[in-house]
């Protein structure tokens, strides 16, 4: 459920762009929809994430300046700065505290030695590293229309296929389980 509020946004703001052709009035849309898919879930779990906040904040100043100046290079920025402030706090959490980002989201759930968590961690700066440059390549090489669906499909397909790689990693290497003997 998650996923799909957080990308719905971005559907949106797809949606928007195919009926009218206009990637203003699109970003027009995507900033009310972005705010209301974060208050349904701070609503529904009185908690919003970090990596939210951030998306949020981005989408009203990058989205504010592509309405206010009807330009659409702002908007088309935005999901490589998302992409690399996360490569940032990612790569940043190899020095700051005892675990990684990826450690501390998964951990409860698997157990993995430090190099697996170390390498699953910078396996995740490479990756939005090089998803904000994708990014950039396609916004500004080929035509509006193709980046907006890069935008959904592409990044989402490119996203979805590194989740099933990094998931066939972490089992190959991960610790089984052990369970307590019946009694």
């Amino acid at each position: 459920m998650k996923l799909i509020l957080d990308f719905l946004p971005i559907v949106i703001f797809v949606a928007v762009y195919k009926y009218t052709n206009d990637i203003i009035t699109a970003t027009a849309a995507l900033i009310p929809a972005t705010i209301i898919a974060i208050g349904y879930s701070w609503f529904k779990e009185r908690k919003v994430e970090k990596m939210q906040l951030v998306t949020l904040v981005l989408v009203i100043v990058m989205g504010g300046a592509t309405v206010i100046f009807q330009d659409k290079t702002f908007i088309q920025w935005k999901p490589s700065v998302v992409n690399w402030l996360f490569a940032v706090v990612f790569f940043g959490s190899h020095f700051i505290g005892q675990k990684t980002i990826i450690e501390r989201i998964m951990g409860a759930q698997i157990e993995l030695k430090n190099k697996v968590w170390n390498a699953l961690n910078i396996a995740w700066v490479i990756f939005f590293s090089l998803m904000g440059i994708i990014n950039l390549y396609v916004a500004f090489n080929y035509s509006e229309e193709t980046w907006v669906n890069f935008k959904l499909f592409g990044m989402l397909g490119l996203t979805v296929t590194f989740i099933i790689a990094q998931g066939i990693y972490i089992s190959l290497n991960s610790k089984p389980i052990e369970t307590p003997p019946a009694k």
